[in-house]
């Protein structure tokens, strides 16, 4: 491809880009196809011989485009949602371009650099102390993973060289999610010795529970090494009580992880600001801005006050990758499990500075508004009810009847393609979610989506 070609090219995929942003709406949130629908309409096997651009374009738009969900659609409700704006795509097509790996600082040294910058900068607005060290990773998941793999080297340092010493058990609550069990599994704790541990009428983690569940397994001469809190849980945005828990990690010398993955965006709103209350005394957090801050996916930060003991974790250097350079010249290599690291700190530091704090607060700021406007008018209905809290963006919620009726409601509502909503599971009943976070989201739409619940 020449260089006026790809001129021409890239002007097409912006200008498709341009009118996606201004009606995503024109698209159904949810594909109507079946699974296996995409493959009898590609060809078996690739070319042998290069195609031209246009073939390629026309067929992304006629057979991929009517078979995605559409994340970024207004009334995209699922799960919880992540917006690629239009600056952070701007600079995902930059990093794509310049296609850096910053392993070590050599390697890129305004990639390495920049993302210490921008994750000091969100350090700086969720209120953490300054001995805190960032370093963005792909998902949560991954962060978590690191996270719980350093709090391990704390509790068992020779487990790097000869196997995790059995007994060492990790705590967090029964609405936590799923990758904190799956990091227990991956550095070799096992899900025996994860406790999960009972919850309020709020689904936030029980400190009583928690410091009975500790003394129980001390007696039993078992290792409790770590525990995890999670501020804005996946199935009802619930914040455990982090400084209780702080407390009891203090006192029996548990590393604390705090998951505030979804919450902690939350918490830039000076209004809510005490959901980060506790976060300070945290050894790890990792929060999304890929989440709730307009950065497209991927991007999660992890923040330590041990980095060190994350250094010790994961550091090993073979002679290829040895760097003699100033003291200040970091490589994010030794604190990770992967070698390779995308160009990721661009996309942050473009939204950061587009937006603004202002501006996400704002966004995050109508977002619970309209959730807890929302939850009012479910609960007023006398054919709903509200399942939880609402203290964020989140609303769960059902229609008063049957598991049976609330399952053929959620997939009536997403079958009309205007809106997507998900579920979970609640006290053994079945509850629909529906969650705000779509920078393109209006009130109008959160309306309109009621009124489609209603009408189906």
């Amino acid at each position: 491809m020449t260089p006026d070609e790809f001129r021409r090219y890239g002007h097409e995929v912006v200008d498709w880009l341009a009118d996606y942003f201004a009606h995503p709406e024109q698209h159904a949130v949810l594909p109507k196809v079946e699974p296996g629908f995409l493959a009898p309409q590609l060809p078996p096997s690739a070319p042998e011989q290069g195609e031209p651009m246009e073939a390629i374009l026309a067929d992304f738009t006629r057979l991929i485009v009517p078979g995605l969900t559409h994340w970024n659609h207004p009334r995209f409700f699922a799960y919880f949602s992540v917006t690629g704006s239009p600056p952070g795509v701007l600079a995902e097509m930059l990093a794509a371009g310049l296609n850096i790996n910053h392993m070590v600082w050599k390697s890129g040294p305004s990639a390495t650099e920049l993302e210490q910058v921008t994750t000091g900068w969100l350090r700086q607005w969720l209120g953490l102390p300054e001995e805190f060290f960032g370093m963005i990773h792909d998902t949560a998941s991954n962060s978590t993973l690191h996270g719980l793999a350093a709090a391990r080297e704390q509790a068992d340092p020779a487990a790097r060289t000869h196997g995790v010493a059995r007994g060492l058990v990790l705590y967090t609550s029964e609405q936590a999610h799923s990758s904190v069990e799956k990091s227990a599994i991956a550095i070799g704790l096992g899900q025996r010795h994860v406790r999960k541990i009972a919850v309020d009428e709020c689904f936030r983690l029980r400190p009583d529970a928690l410091e009975e569940t500790i003394r129980a397994d001390l007696a039993q001469g078992l290792r409790p090494c770590c525990v995890v809190a999670t501020v804005g849980a996946t199935s009802t945005t619930s914040v455990d009580p982090v400084p209780a828990v702080a407390d009891i990690a203090q006192r029996y010398g548990l590393w604390l992880h705090v998951d505030a993955a979804y919450g902690g965006a939350a918490g830039l709103v000076p209004e809510y600001a005490h959901y980060l209350a506790g976060c300070a005394r945290a050894d790890s957090l990792v929060m999304n801005p890929h989440k709730w801050m307009g950065t497209p996916v991927d991007l999660s930060v992890l923040f330590t006050r041990r980095p060190d003991v994350l250094r010790r974790a994961f550091a090993l250097v073979p002679e290829y990758l040895r760097t003699a350079e100033d003291a200040r010249a970091l490589n994010y290599m030794d604190y990770s499990l992967p070698l390779g690291r995308r160009f990721r700190a661009l996309k942050l530091w473009f939204v950061m500075r587009s937006y603004g704090r202002e501006g996400i607060v704002a966004k995050v700021r109508a977002h619970i508004a309209w959730a807890q406007n929302l939850a009012r008018r479910i609960a007023a209905h006398p054919d709903y009810e509200v399942c939880a809290p609402t203290p964020m963006s989140l609303v769960c919620f059902r229609r008063k009847g049957t598991d049976e009726d609330n399952r053929a409601l959620l997939d009536r509502i997403n079958a009309t393609g205007e809106a997507f909503l998900s579920h979970t599971v609640l006290n053994g009943r079945f509850v629909l979610r529906l969650a705000i976070g779509n920078y393109a989201t209006t009130e109008a739409d959160v309306e309109r989506c009621w009124e489609l619940i209603q009408r189906v």
